[in-house]
């Protein structure tokens, strides 16, 4: 019996990209021996790409989408695409062709042959990025592998082919603030990685800036991870051991020599670092209770305004 293949494509503002990505996975895809559907996502998209996936969905009948009433995210829209799916193999993909098409036949066999659950992709090199954009993200998975309870390939894409037990397992992970980098590896299963180098944008721009992708970073920490509170609380014991360190060095001080403490100067220094330390710690404790009161509220991940 033929496999089929459901390729999920989360978009935001992909009017151009979408077509050209559509043309040159179905080349691959028609060269496997396999059946496909495509499943697009619209994350409440402000330019013309409902209705380029509408004609799209009028042409083709591999084609499908969900457009949500306004845009959750791209986990929410990883979320409904792959809750969708009803291949027997799932693939997940950026619309704008810097997940390439044709290592698919790779992680297909990877999966039939080798016995693997799913077929993974990192990129190894970040050219044509800005340089300071580049050295964030190598930042991001190096505290990603300080703080992370759950290993997080450096380099490691969205853009990867699951078995559907592999992806029964992520929808099983109920969580609201997701971080599929994280919930990936969580899962477990076999998965077999495979690297390319970066890849020029087909059309259009980027939808992550600076913040957007800090902000994302902090979910992955908060959420995959409780080092950040046992640092928050080791550095409280490292102030308290100093602070009774110069409690004791300056009563020792006036007992034995008689001498006065000088220099306020150094002591609003001692009070300013602490009062930071302090915020940072109370800080870290919000972001979790944040995380809190998010899950707790039990809002859906998305709502769809219209699916074909």
């Amino acid at each position: 019996m033929v496999p089929t293949i459901s390729v999920v494509v989360p978009c935001f503002n992909e009017e151009e990209a979408i077509p050209i990505f559509l043309a040159e996975t179905q080349k691959v895809l028609n060269s496997l021996n396999v059946s496909y559907e495509f499943i697009f996502v619209d994350d409440g998209s402000t330019d013309n790409t409902l209705n380029v996936l509408a004609e799209l969905t009028q042409k083709d009948s591999s084609v499908h989408y969900l457009s949500f009433s306004r845009n959750f995210g791209k986990e929410a829209g990883l979320y409904a695409g792959l809750s969708k799916a009803i291949g027997d193999y799932i693939t997940v993909m950026d619309a704008d062709l810097q997940d390439p098409p044709a290592l698919l036949p790779e992680m297909l066999a990877a999966i039939q042959q080798e016995g693997y659950d799913c077929a993974a992709t990192r990129r190894v090199t970040r050219k044509n990025e800005p340089p300071i954009r580049s050295f964030f993200a190598r930042m991001f998975y190096k505290l990603m592998g300080l703080f992370s309870d759950v290993p997080v390939v450096d380099g490691a894409r969205d853009f990867r082919l699951m078995t559907r037990c592999y992806k029964d397992a992520v929808l099983s992970v109920m969580e609201r603030c997701r971080f599929s980098k994280g919930i990936f590896p969580w899962v477990g299963f076999k998965t077999k990685w495979f690297s390319y180098e970066n890849i020029a944008r087909v059309a259009g721009t980027t939808k992550w800036s600076f913040w957007k992708l800090f902000l994302y970073a902090i979910d992955g920490i908060i959420g995959f991870s409780t080092k950040p509170l046992a640092f928050s609380a080791m550095a409280g014991v490292l102030s308290l051991i100093l602070a009774l360190g110069l409690i004791i060095f300056i009563a020792a001080r006036r007992i034995f020599f008689g001498d006065p403490v000088p220099g306020w100067a150094s002591l609003v220094c001692f009070i300013t670092f602490f009062s930071g330390l302090q915020l940072f710690s109370l800080g870290i404790c919000g972001l979790y209770i944040a995380k809190i009161y998010t899950e707790v509220k039990k809002r859906p991940l998305y709502i769809i305004r219209a699916e074909k």
